[in-house]
């Protein structure tokens, strides 16, 4: 097992350009330590998004399936025949699932409690999350794309905007999903080209404060919506909640500023997320990097108090790693999303929390946010049409140079089986074939003759 890849493994990294010195793996049964496949399973690697195992499992055992985060809504000032004479605060609880449609629901539920006008300040309170501000664009230079979003306690759509686009017949039309976001410069071209890369087609690019849209968009596309980290977390939020209020027949006469609430303030009502068990499966089918950030500060917090701090969270996924004897000496932490140059693991450290999944209460809802193979979110092109479908449950993770996959799949007697594979090198980007191939040989093994029977 520790000799050589499987031939078909080794055939795809060659061609792949990948040196098998770049690349961890192991494969072992789930209730068998000794691996069927182990290479280089202890070195130290990027595992780009795969590191969001790590934190949605120690979120999931740290705090429970049902554990949620709450956004608080505040008062200063009378409430008399539908009118707020003074302020509104809006306290975030580093809800990770407040989506615009969520956010909906928390303005209806101001106005359910008799509140139609506010004669006063919306007040964004940011406090529970103790941040610095990014520049969006200091990862990757791509500050619009939705996993560039900045976290913030108080966090509305994972910060992002629709832009609606539908072509016309000899025209493009596009508008921002919301009241007086900014500027809109639309400089795009309607063509006859197929609908296939329509994104990659558009140049979207902030200039002087406005959105400047230039490129082509193919007719055949009809209508899209396309998502952008257009602005600050408290600049989103008030964008949406002017959109929204006003939809809902509520009026608003004064500012929407960040700030603290005072000492008069009162609660008003508190504002439940969805459960754990829910935001780990948008966090790990779809991959969503900001809801990953959100839920590290999270447990930072939970273990150590408010406000969260990156420190904070790096500080509880380490004690969580040490108390459940998972730490390793490769681990680096940053961010816990993966969207990180220096975050590091091992094949053999990521198998070991895996196997670790396996025994505990949380299982069933942690194995269920894994995406399936060939069916649903970022799994859903892999192995299409294999007879195989259906039957991995895997997080895979991407960077430049970095490709990685880890889960469970199922051996060909029916049992779970625990895969890992991370690959670093410039031409990892050529590894999905190694990775199909080494799925394709764990799922056909027959099981370790040494496993617990």
């Amino acid at each position: 097992a520790h000799a050589e890849l499987p031939p078909a493994v080794a055939q795809a990294l060659v061609q792949a350009g990948i040196p098998d010195t770049h690349v961890g793996i192991l494969v072992r049964d789930i209730d068998n330590p000794e691996p069927l496949l182990a290479h280089g399973e202890n070195r130290s690697l990027n595992p780009a998004s795969v590191m969001k195992v790590v934190t949605t499992l120690a979120a999931l055992d740290m705090l429970g399936p049902a554990h949620g985060f709450k956004t608080r809504v505040w008062v200063e000032g009378d409430i008399k025949d539908g009118v707020l004479t003074g302020n509104l605060i809006l306290q975030g609880g580093g809800d990770p699932g407040l989506t615009q449609e969520r956010f909906w629901l928390l303005l209806r539920e101001i106005r359910a409690r008799g509140i139609g006008e506010i004669h006063g300040d919306v007040i964004l309170d940011n406090s529970f999350h103790e941040l610095e501000s990014v520049d969006p664009a200091a990862f990757d230079q791509a500050p619009l794309r939705p996993y560039n979003a900045p976290p913030a306690a108080l966090l509305a759509n994972f910060n992002t905007l629709n832009l609606r686009l539908g072509a016309m017949e000899n025209s493009v039309q596009a508008r921002i999903e919301a009241d007086d976001a900014l500027p809109l410069d639309n400089r795009l071209e309607a063509t006859d080209a197929p609908c296939n890369g329509w994104r990659e087609q558009l140049g979207v690019a902030m200039e002087e404060g406005r959105l400047v849209l230039a490129g082509r968009y193919p007719k055949a596309c009809g209508e899209q919506v396309h998502p952008l980290n257009l602005l600050s977390p408290e600049a989103t939020v008030a964008v949406l909640f002017r959109t929204l209020w006003k939809e809902a027949g509520g009026q608003h006469t004064g500012r929407i500023r960040p700030c603290a609430p005072g000492p008069d303030a009162r609660l008003l009502l508190e504002f439940d997320s969805p459960p754990l068990s829910s935001l780990v499966r948008d966090i790990n089918k779809h991959s969503n990097n900001v809801m990953a950030k959100m839920l590290f500060l999270n447990l930072g917090a939970a273990r150590y108090g408010a406000p969260a701090t990156w420190n904070k969270g790096i500080r509880a996924l380490r004690s969580w790693l040490t108390e459940k004897d998972l730490m390793s000496e490769e681990i680096v932490l940053e961010n816990g999303s993966g969207l990180s140059r220096i975050e590091r693991i091992s094949a053999a450290t990521l198998a070991r929390m895996l196997a670790y999944a396996a025994n505990r209460p949380a299982y069933y809802e942690f194995a269920a946010s894994l995406p399936a193979l060939g069916l649903e979110g970022t799994q859903k092109g892999r192995l299409n049409g294999s007879p195989l479908v259906g039957q991995s449950w895997l997080k895979s993770g991407s960077l430049n140079g970095t490709r990685g996959l880890a889960g469970y799949v199922l051996a060909p007697d029916g049992r779970r089986r625990i895969l890992v594979m991370l690959v670093n090198h410039g031409n990892a980007a050529a590894a999905g074939k190694a990775q199909n191939a080494l799925l394709e040989w764990a799922m056909a093994m027959p099981a370790n003759p040494t496993a617990a029977q």
